[in-house]
């Protein structure tokens, strides 16, 4: 009775203890003006997002504004300046060169291109799909990508790096030496040989690369912080206060390398959309749209090499990419105050 009574004081106590670290991490988020910056960013992406499918149902038509099958023949003809005398020189939607010396000589109205500037903002692609309607579509892909990878990468790695560290002997070897493999291994070209091989859809690379990076460096650092956090007082006294040993990983060592983890958790939604957009560039991944294939779209069109010229093809997508990624590089960034006072506590 008196054991049972001593192991229900301290669950109390430490699990007080172990919530803490995610505590100092919110504080350190509000306090931050980087990650606030951040998550501005973030949200912003995810109201583009949310308000796409609204867009589509209520003001944009299908026929011209859907990010894959959508066409509009004039906006391309004219962006492009594919046109002749079978296909006349239409109203322009955007200023390009093109526009502005039919503007001089009068073929089109000022009220002819604002009206096709409202029409579509940020012009379209060689086929005639519009392009804001495209990164705002792509957008929930992305989310779901670099979530999708975030979880599955942290919650295996923490798993794994945790029991390593706590159970130590075989397990402990086992895994790093199946961390050191992975870590040796080439992503992209790796990659690239597996949609040779199977159907690359943006879930499937989301589990690949989860895979990969839980299993992998991710495993090492965790491990190490959860030697440092498995040497304080508190750990032993629960084990020795009837805690087992599954009672004593999953209330006390992953609470702690919870703040790691979620660093680690940031950086890899920034590495699986970096991937995602070079394999999309190269025209390996079955998806709809998103914002690598939308650059790719550009490249097999012959377009990149008057990247200049035709700049709203690429210029869109490409800080779409930039600003999604660093968003997240930057709430990681202001994390890493926290860890570090955690290692130096330890």
């Amino acid at each position: 009775m008196n054991r049972g009574r001593i192991t229900r004081k301290s669950t109390k106590k430490l699990h007080r203890t172990s919530a803490s670290p995610m505590r100092e991490v919110w504080q350190h988020i509000r306090a931050s003006k980087t990650a606030l910056f951040g998550i501005g960013i973030i949200l912003l992406f995810g109201f583009c997002a949310l308000i796409h499918p609204l867009l589509m149902h209520t003001v944009w038509h299908p026929r011209l504004y859907d990010p894959v099958t959508g066409y509009d023949s004039f906006s391309s003809w004219y962006a492009l300046g594919i046109y002749d005398a079978v296909h006349p020189a239409p109203p322009s939607w955007y200023w390009t060169p093109q526009f502005l010396s039919s503007w001089r000589t009068g073929q089109i109205s000022l009220g002819e291109c604002l009206a096709h500037i409202a029409r579509h903002p940020l012009g379209t692609d060689p086929i005639g799909r519009d392009i804001l309607s495209q990164l705002m579509y792509s957008t929930r892909a992305e989310f779901i990508l670099g979530l999708l990878t975030a979880i599955i990468t942290v919650s295996i790695g923490t798993i794994v790096g945790t029991a390593a560290a706590y159970y130590a002997g075989w397990v402990d070897t086992f895994f790093m030496r199946l961390a050191d493999l992975l870590m040796l291994f080439p992503g992209i070209p790796f990659l690239i040989v597996l949609s040779a091989m199977m159907d690359l859809n943006l879930v499937n690379l989301a589990i690949v690369l989860g895979i990969l990076s839980g299993f992998g460096s991710i495993t090492i650092i965790i491990k190490a912080q959860a030697l440092a956090v498995k040497s304080h007082a508190y750990v032993e006294a629960a084990r020795l206060a009837g805690g087992s040993r599954l009672w004593v990983v999953r209330k006390h060592l992953i609470p702690h390398v919870l703040p790691l983890s979620f660093l680690y958790m940031l950086f890899t939604v920034t590495a699986a959309i970096g991937t995602e957009a070079t394999l999309s560039f190269f025209g390996l991944l079955n998806v709809g749209c998103s914002w690598g294939l939308m650059i790719h779209t550009m490249s097999a069109s012959g377009y990149l090499a008057s990247s200049i010229r035709y700049w709203w093809l690429w210029l869109p997508a490409g800080l779409a990419i930039t600003l999604f990624c660093a968003a997240f590089y930057l709430i990681g960034r202001s994390l890493e105050q926290v860890v570090h006072s955690q290692r130096q506590e330890g």
